[in-house]
Parts: C-alpha cells; structure tokens; sequence
C-alpha cells in the first residue's frame, strides 16, 4: 500500500485508471490552479493549461499554486503551473499555452489533443460560453465553476444529457459582479474547486452514473446550500445544443471586438450584442473600493491599473492610457466578467 494513488484506488476499487486520461484546463487562476494540483495528484496523464494572464501579487491570496518569486518575475501562470505541477507529479504530462482561450485556440487544442474533459477555470461569460459550444460540438463533457465573494456555484455539463451552459442562461449570476469589483476568500476557491473536481474524477473513470445532475450554488458566509434540479430547463431550440444547433459562439461576429483608436492611445472593447448595464450598482461597488467614479445614466468612468476607463450603458468600454489590448481586455474581464 506504499503506491502513491493507493488511498484513492481503494476507493475507486480500480487501479491506474487516469493514466490515459486528457484534461483540457481552460484558465489557471483561482479555480484552475485549484484544478491543476487536483488533477495532477490524482495522476492524469496528460494536463493542458491555457490562459493568457502573467502571475501579479493580488493572486497569492487565493491562487495556490504561485509563489512571491512568481509574481516578481511576473511569470505567464500556464508557465508558472507547470513548473510548480511538475515538482508535485513528474511522472505526467503537462502542456503548458501562453494564449487567449477563443474559439479558434480551443477548437484546434481540442482537434489535435481529443481530450476526454474540459475543465472550467476561467472568470469570464464570453470563454465559458466558447467552451461550452465546443463541449457541445465535439461532445466532450465540461464542468463549469464560478465564484466571487463568499458564494460559489458549479454544474457539469454533457452534451446529449440535459441542459447546456447557453440553456441556463437566465439562471446564471449577473455580469459587472466579480472578483475585482467584490472580491472573494480563498475558502469559496476551494470549495467551489473540490465540487468541479470530484465532477471530474466521476466522468474520468466512467461513472457516469454518478455524476450530478442539479446546480451546485452556495454562500460560505451566510451558511447558505442549494442544489436545483436543473433537466427541465433544456431547451430544444437552443443555438448551441438544440435540434437546429448553430454553435453561435464559435462565429466571429458573436465575439468580442477590439480596436485601437487611430490617432488616440485608447482601446475600444464592444460586446457582441448590446446590453443594458446598472451603471449605478457597478459604481457603487468600485466606491466601496475607494475607487473613484463618476456616472450618470448615460456612462461611467474610473480610473484602474492607471487606466481611465470609460463604460456606456450598452457594455463599450474606452480604455483610455494604452494600444494594448491584451491588457484592456484583461480590464474588461475584470469589470464585466
């Protein structure tokens, strides 16, 4: 019983039976570095990370895998997980990707790889909306996890068995609430990360049967549990895993736009569709910060990272002090999710 996967193959009642499973790991923050140390003591054999963001100090609170080292040399976090993952297991593979997680990323990822799961660890709307239409276009079962706050929720999503990520749309938390406007405790991270990847441990060794099926949604500070049966919100006519599936969100115009302003050293970052936003809640939420903000009904505008960020009604965001994009969205992500 000296065999390092002994405790978990007693329970499983099966031996060695993750050495050939892939894991498709979209974001290494909070949850997906959570994740990753999951996955990689449980032994899967082959991890993929992506995420496109550099390890900052304000991620050592709740990112476990990171190191004070690793926000000096502001390492990209695929990179710095890796590193710290395979002093953990050597004995697996990790593919490590500096890169934006969008369609076309995920579909070629998911056409050279074939992964047997997709693994949520993102913090935005738009990417998870990505995966899932890739989950559903490939049929590759995903687990969505999100937290902020003091409250997390998670559900695992396979194509062909009940609802999809697009299906539950109107159940889903509010955009504009996020870590950088609310902030969360490492606690909520772990909690909502242990959901995902017990999820995930059930689908990798085939017990299907096992997996849940109702929403997972919980308040650590309130003391609040709620587990909603969720079937019969499937929708036959959804775009993304209905009788008429279009997968919207794999098409260009259904993503994020970005520009550079000619002739101004200023981003400009448009939503797909156009949305209505409570500019007031969003303003008092950065005032709780001690951020400064000014706002009327038409727009409101802060100052963050040393950024100016101007934010109208229907969700366009100048970014004003920067041509850098990655950076600007990385803005937008924190303010919208």
């Amino acid at each position: 019983m000296d065999d390092r996967y002994s405790r978990q193959e007693l329970f499983l009642q099966e031996k060695g039976s993750f050495t050939n499973k892939h894991v498709l790991l979209i974001g290494v923050g909070a949850l997906g570095s959570a994740l990753a140390e999951m996955l990689a003591r449980a032994g899967i054999g082959h991890i993929t990370l992506i995420d496109r963001d550099y390890v900052d100090w304000t991620n050592l609170q709740r990112q476990q895998l990171f190191t004070e080292e690793h926000a000096k040399e502001r390492l990209p976090k695929a990179i710095a997980a890796k590193q710290r993952l395979m002093e953990i297991n050597s004995d697996i593979q990790i593919t490590a990707i500096t890169a934006d997680a969008g369609p076309i990323e995920l579909e070629e990822l998911i056409k050279k790889q074939s992964p047997d799961l997709l693994l949520d660890g993102t913090d935005n709307f738009e990417t998870r909306f990505i995966i899932n239409d890739v989950s559903q276009k490939y049929t590759i079962p995903w687990i969505y996890g999100a937290c902020v706050g003091s409250q997390g929720i998670s559900f695992p999503i396979i194509p062909g068995v009940g609802p999809c990520f697009h299906c539950l749309l109107d159940m889903l938390p509010a955009e504009g609430i996020t870590c950088d406007t609310v902030g969360v405790i490492s606690p909520t991270v772990q909690m909502t990360a242990a959901y995902q990847g017990a999820e995930a441990l059930k689908i990798l060794s085939g017990r299907m049967a096992d997996v849940r099926q109702e929403l997972i949604a919980f308040d650590l500070w309130k003391n609040t549990f709620s587990a909603i049966r969720v079937a019969s919100l499937q929708k036959k006519d959804c775009p993304s895993c209905g009788s008429q599936r279009h997968y919207p969100f794999l098409q260009m115009d259904n993503q994020t736009r970005v520009a550079v302003l000619c002739g101004r050293e200023t981003v400009q970052i448009r939503p797909p569709k156009a949305r209505r936003y409570q500019l007031h809640e969003l303003a008092s939420m950065l005032q709780k910060q001690g951020i400064h903000v000014k706002s009327n009904k038409f727009l409101l505008s802060a100052k963050l990272s040393n950024k100016r960020i101007v934010l109208f009604q229907d969700g366009r965001m100048l970014i004003h002090g920067t041509k850098d994009i990655t950076a600007a969205k990385k803005l937008y992500h924190q303010l919208l999710g």
